[in-house]
């Protein structure tokens, strides 16, 4: 089960969320809590130096000047002293972490002693990004090898989660870990599937059911029988008031969902409470 957090956090509003998404779930699962301050070497050098720099085989940040360091390096600390001094409060065990790197690659990287990642939907540099989804939040919830969960700007107590089911080989391992999550803390859990076929679709939820008896949930289960599955996803979510959505991640390769898109990636851009990814 999840026993360490790794939370992302740069002083914005949805690492705020975050943040109280990570104190809460730390307490409720009795879960250890790190944070981690990326100083951002791309946003300060600029991309196209850091690619440069890359190809010729150095590392960017060599060449900081010993100020900006500094003043990076203590506004860093003062966010993860004001976390530290919150998860006190809360009577959380959590450590502090700072590096200087790209953000992406080192919450990657960092996420591999973690259970759980937590980010925010959006960062300090959202007024850069495209679309609805920071840059720093696609790329993790793409490339880190462990479950990612990824907070919206407003913070609520996870009561209702549901999960979305498919039968895929992804969509069951995010069965499992929702099984595990509300098993430990004793929640309901929706079980929905949205297929235009209606018989494949009673398949898929009757899998589901004969998965999660031995665990002894309040479970029910939803089918939704049209061809739109990533949009009636967000519009379940909103409509019945659900404040967590287990989905597995990408389906698809890089280049399918440059095309097409991706369910996974939708539902990130539109729902409107915490989306937790598993591979």
């Amino acid at each position: 089960m999840i026993k360490t957090l790794l939370v992302g956090i740069d002083g914005s509003e949805h690492s705020r969320t975050a943040i109280r998404y990570a104190l809460s779930l730390a307490a409720r699962l009795d879960a250890a809590l790190v944070a981690l301050h990326v100083i951002d070497i791309v946003s300060i050098e600029g991309s196209f130096f850091h690619d440069i720099s890359g190809s010729l085989g150095f590392e960017p940040y060599l060449d900081f000047s010993s100020k900006m360091r500094e003043v990076l390096q203590e506004r860093g600390r003062g966010l993860l002293d004001a976390f530290a001094a919150e998860a006190a409060k809360t009577g959380v065990r959590a450590d502090t972490l700072m590096t200087v790197g790209v953000v992406a690659n080192e919450i990657t990287e960092r996420a591999r002693t973690a259970d759980l990642v937590i980010i925010g939907h959006r960062g300090l540099n959202e007024r850069f990004s495209t679309g609805l989804l920071g840059g720093t939040a696609e790329s993790v919830s793409r490339k880190c090898p462990k479950p990612v969960l990824v907070s919206p700007m407003e913070f609520r107590e996870i009561k209702s989660p549901v999960l979305a089911y498919d039968g895929s080989a992804r969509a069951a391992a995010a069965m499992h870990v929702a099984a595990e999550f509300c098993s430990v803390l004793r929640l309901p859990l929706t079980v929905l599937t949205v297929n235009k076929d209606e018989e494949q679709g009673q398949k898929c939820l009757a899998e589901a059911q004969s998965y999660l008896t031995p665990y002894h949930l309040d479970a029910r289960f939803e089918l939704q029988s049209t061809a739109n599955a990533p949009e009636r996803i967000a519009n379940f979510i909103r409509e019945r008031g659900h404040d967590l959505l287990f989905i597995g991640a990408y389906g698809h390769s890089r280049i399918i969902e440059m095309v097409i898109g991706s369910t996974t990636e939708y539902v990130l851009r539109n729902a409107d409470c915490p989306v937790f990814l598993y591979r």
